[in-house]
Order: C-alpha cells, then sequence, then structure tokens
C-alpha cells in the first residue's frame, strides 16, 4: 500500500526571536556599511534648524491657523531681506568712492616746483638765414626767397637741422635775462636747462630732480623772481596766417614737478610785458582709486622706465609719446620737442591713464603794473633803452609758495566689501535671525536629502526568493524538484509535474522520500 508523507515544521516562538534579531542586527549591519541613514525629513530639520520662525511654520504639530500665520511671517520676513539684500549688492556693485582733502601740516623744507617759460615767439627775424626762411616757410609764413629776390623754384638748399635752426634762431636766455633771484640768492641762466617745446627752445629753472632746490619760507620774496625782456623788436613779421601764425607778446609759463616734462601749450599760462606777475602755489598730492573704483593708472614694479623717451610716466609724458606716433605713422618723422626714442606708430585713439599718485601745483594769479614813472627812467638808463622799450618788452615774473603746507586729496571707497558683509548680516539678524552658520545648516541638509535621491535612483530593488507565512515553512513540489539532487525527481512520472494519490510509478516514492 502506498504511504504518502506530508512535512510541516512550526518554529516555536522562542526559537524564532532570535533569529529575527539575528537578522535585524545581519541588515542594520549591511546598512552602515553600505553608506549613511535616511536623511531627515523636513519637520524634523525645521524644528532643530537656528533660522528663527521656521521650527514654528514646518515643525512637527497639527496644520492650523497659527501655523499658516507663522509661514506668512516667514516669508514675509525672507522678502523684506531679499529686497535689502540686492539693493546693498546694487549698491556695492557701482562702486562708489568720495575724496577727502586733509591739509598736512606746515613742513619746515619744502621742494620748489620746476618751472619752464618760454617765448612765444619762436625764432628771432634777424637770426634767421635764408635756407632757415625756406625751410621754416609752412611755420612762418614768411615768402621763401633769398635776399635778392629769387623765388623758391631757384633755390637750392640741403636739408634742414632743426635742433641747429632752433639753438640758433631760438631767444638766447643770456640775453632775455635781465634779473634772477631765489630765496634772496642771486641766481644765473646755469640754474636753467634748455627743453624743446611747441614754442621751440625753452628754459627750466629747477629741472634736477635729484638736486631741487628747498624753500624754507613761505610767502612772496621766498621764491624765484626774475624780470624779462622779451625782445619785440626780433618777432617774426607776419605776411599770411598760418597754423603756427602766433598775434601775442609774452611768454608761456608752467608750474610743474620735476618728473613731468613740460606741457606747455596745453598747461601753460600768458605773462604780458609791462606787468609784474605774483604766482602764489600751493603744492596738492592726490591719490587716485584704480579699477573698479577709479581708472588710474598703477604703478609697475619693473625698474625699466615705462614710456620710452622718459624716466617715469606721467599724462604729459604719455601725451607726447602719442603725438610722437601719429606723426611717425603719418609722415615718418618727429617733432623736435618729441621723445626721440624707436618704436611704431599705434593704430587706434591713445589712451592716457591718470597716474595712482600725482603732484600738481595750485596758483593764484595777480599782477601789478610795470614800470612806475621813476621806474621806468631808471631802468631806461640801466639797461641803456628808451622809456617806450621798457614798457613794451619788461615784465617781472614772481614765483613762490603760499605756504610750507601741501593739501592731500584722496579717493577712498565709499562701500568696500566689509561694509557690505556688516550690512547683509544686519539686515539678516534684523528679519530672519540667521547667521551663516544658518545658511551652511541649510545647504547641508539640501545636500543630504539630494544624495539620498540619486543613491536610490541608482540603486535596483531585489525580489526575494522565498516567502515566510508565520511560523509555517511550506515547500512546493515543483521547487524540490528543482532543487533536489536525486536525478530521478527530473524525469519522474514522464513528465507530469504532480503525483496523483495511489498512482506511484515503481520505486518513485521511495527515492523521493530516501531524498
Amino acid at each position: 500500500m502506498p504511504i504518502e508523507i506530508v512535512c510541516k515544521i512550526k518554529f516555536a516562538e522562542e526559537d524564532a526571536k532570535p533569529k529575527e534579531k539575528e537578522a535585524g542586527d545581519e541588515q542594520s549591519l549591511l546598512g552602515a556599511a553600505r553608506g549613511a541613514a535616511a536623511p531627515r525629513d523636513l519637520a524634523t530639520f525645521a524644528s532643530t534648524s537656528t533660522l528663527h520662525g521656521l521650527g514654528r511654520a514646518c515643525g512637527p504639530g497639527p496644520h492650523g491657523l497659527r501655523r499658516t500665520l507663522w509661514a506668512l511671517a516667514l516669508l514675509t520676513s525672507l522678502a523684506a531681506f531679499l529686497y535689502q539684500a540686492a539693493g546693498l549688492a546694487r549698491g556695492y556693485l557701482t562702486r562708489p568712492h568720495l575724496v577727502v582733502m586733509d591739509p598736512a601740516a606746515p613742513a619746515p623744507v619744502a621742494g620748489f616746483p620746476a618751472v619752464t617759460l618760454c617765448n612765444i615767439n619762436r625764432f628771432r627775424h634777424s637770426a634767421l638765414s635764408d635756407a632757415d626762411i625756406f625751410h621754416l616757410a609752412n611755420l612762418t609764413g614768411l615768402p621763401p626767397k633769398d635776399r635778392d629776390g629769387h623765388r623758391a623754384a631757384g633755390l637750392r638748399y640741403p636739408e634742414p637741422d632743426m635742433v641747429d635752426i632752433l639753438n640758433r634762431t631760438g631767444h638766447q636766455l643770456a640775453d632775455m635775462l635781465k634779473s634772477c633771484n631765489f630765496s634772496g640768492h642771486h641766481c644765473s641762466t646755469s640754474n636753467f636747462s634748455v627743453v624743446y617745446t611747441r614754442y621751440g627752445k625753452c628754459y627750466t629753472f629747477n629741472a634736477d630732480p635729484q638736486s631741487s632746490l628747498p624753500s624754507r619760507v613761505g610767502g612772496m620774496g621766498s621764491g624765484l623772481e626774475i624780470m624779462l625782456d622779451i625782445q619785440q623788436e626780433e618777432y617774426l613779421p607776419i605776411w599770411r596766417e598760418t597754423n603756427e601764425t602766433s598775434f601775442e607778446a609774452g611768454i608761456r609759463v608752467q608750474i610743474h614737478s620735476q618728473e613731468e616734462p613740460p606741457y606747455i601749450h596745453q598747461l601753460g599760462f600768458g605773462v604780458s610785458p609791462g606787468f609784474q606777475t605774483f604766482v602764489s602755489c600751493q603744492e596738492q598730492r592726490l591719490t587716485y582709486l584704480p579699477q573698479p573704483w577709479g581708472n588710474c593708472r598703477a604703478e609697475s614694479g619693473l625698474r625699466e622706465p615705462e614710456l620710452q623717451g622718459y624716466s617715469a610716466y606721467s599724462v604729459s609724458a604719455c601725451r607726447l609719446r602719442c603725438e610722437k606716433e601719429a606723426v611717425l605713422q603719418r609722415c615718418h618723422c618727429r617733432m623736435v620737442h618729441m621723445p626721440d626714442s624707436l618704436g611704431g606708430g599705434s593704430e587706434g585713439p591713445c589712451f592716457c591713464p591718470t597716474p595712482c599718485n600725482l603732484t600738481r601745483y595750485g596758483k593764484e594769479i595777480s599782477m601789478v603794473r610795470i614800470p612806475n614813472r621813476g621806474s621806468a627812467r631808471y631802468l631806461a638808463r640801466k639797461y641803456n633803452r628808451n622809456e617806450t622799450y621798457i614798457r613794451e618788452n619788461f615784465l617781472v615774473l614772481d614765483v613762490f609758495f603760499e605756504a610750507l603746507t601741501s593739501e592731500a586729496m584722496e579717493q577712498r571707497a565709499a562701500y568696500g566689501l566689509s561694509a557690505l558683509l556688516g550690512d547683509l548680516g544686519g539686515q539678516m539678524g534684523l528679519f530672519i535671525g540667521a547667521s551663516v552658520l544658518t545658511l551652511l545648516e541649510i545647504l547641508d541638509y539640501i545636500y543630504e536629502v539630494s544624495w539620498d535621491r540619486l543613491r536610490r535612483a541608482w540603486r535596483r530593488p531585489k525580489t526575494p526568493l522565498r516567502t515566510a507565512t508565520g511560523g509555517i515553512s511550506t515547500l512546493g513540489l515543483q521547487e524540490l524538484k528543482e532543487q533536489s539532487p536525486c536525478p530521478s525527481l527530473g524525469h519522474a512520472g514522464g513528465g507530469t509535474g504532480s503525483l496523483l494519490p495511489n498512482h506511484h510509478p515503481p520505486g518513485g516514492l521511495f527515492e523521493d522520500f530516501a531524498c
């Protein structure tokens, strides 16, 4: 008689609990090994955050009118903070600056500036030769012919040497300078240096920056006082007008620092004959801001000069350099007063930024008429001239410091980064009660949530092979056949997948039970 055996195994509760505990321990260890724990939810984060009002608006608890009002207050405060922060950021990006003026204390000794003077007439008529008149026809307006009346077509002269022409035909300082005094001491032509400008041959007093003369006392009589004869009888006659024709009589003067070349045709002022001109100076030290607050040119740390032909950078030197490059590019030559340096012309407009540190001299000009009746006769006898000549040609220039004080004008950033951070911190504390650490808390929570979602998106879920129902373990026959080591299970019953009652193949049941 065939026997059918059904096995049912039920684990005791005492045996199942330790296994569940062990399985739980194993899962916790695997979870710890695989990664961090699940991120906190928003309610948990809000209850522990240092952001004021977030715990009351989003923390755990029932939803109601009170929580709604807290959320509305939090959003309103956040909007007000963002509005104020945007205004502060716009104000900072405009890079505002202010100018601070600081009068310095009187100094015992002050460096006297350089004084450049030029006769407005560039060429003496008596010193011009026929060749000079021929070569300078476009500048002087004189007809290019010799003393016998020969026209330009029949004249042949060698190429001109402009340096030689300016030296020969320019007004000589020894003939113009009648008296010179500096701080009560006599000075002479040896205290002047020759310099070339648009007015031809000019002269600069106290030009050497290595041995500049000091001024120990302020006020009139403590500076430079010179008497000049402008020699109007040597002025060129005007035959026709040119771009260089001058109708004035007198000298052109510029007061500048020793490191700056004279740019007298733009920055100079005129002194007329028949007057004594008083020029009261005051040293001004200007400090400008570089980018992004200003447009000044910061000093370079290189030892080489920043402009070829000049020892230091200045706006005047840069402008002369630009003029030289433009003339060189157009006519492949340069004027005498332009820097003698190699290099070609540059295309496009020339930009000369202001240096970040600049010294200039403010001036106040006043004048009185000279000579008076008594001094006119005295000067006429002294210099063997008539009184009319003295009135039309003589002038006195008096340059002095008003006081031995310098005026410092400095540009400063009106709203810097530290002020911006301070204002932002104040607005954050006023509206939302936050700090930098609060922002770090929010960023850390966002990173935690984002990383957990990315990790879940890339992880594949695993389907379990067995399902446990209560404490009873059931093993199906088909599964038993698949896992059985006996070869007869795979083909028992001629391919049928079930055993019929009282119908077993010979030896099949015994083999199944034995296995």
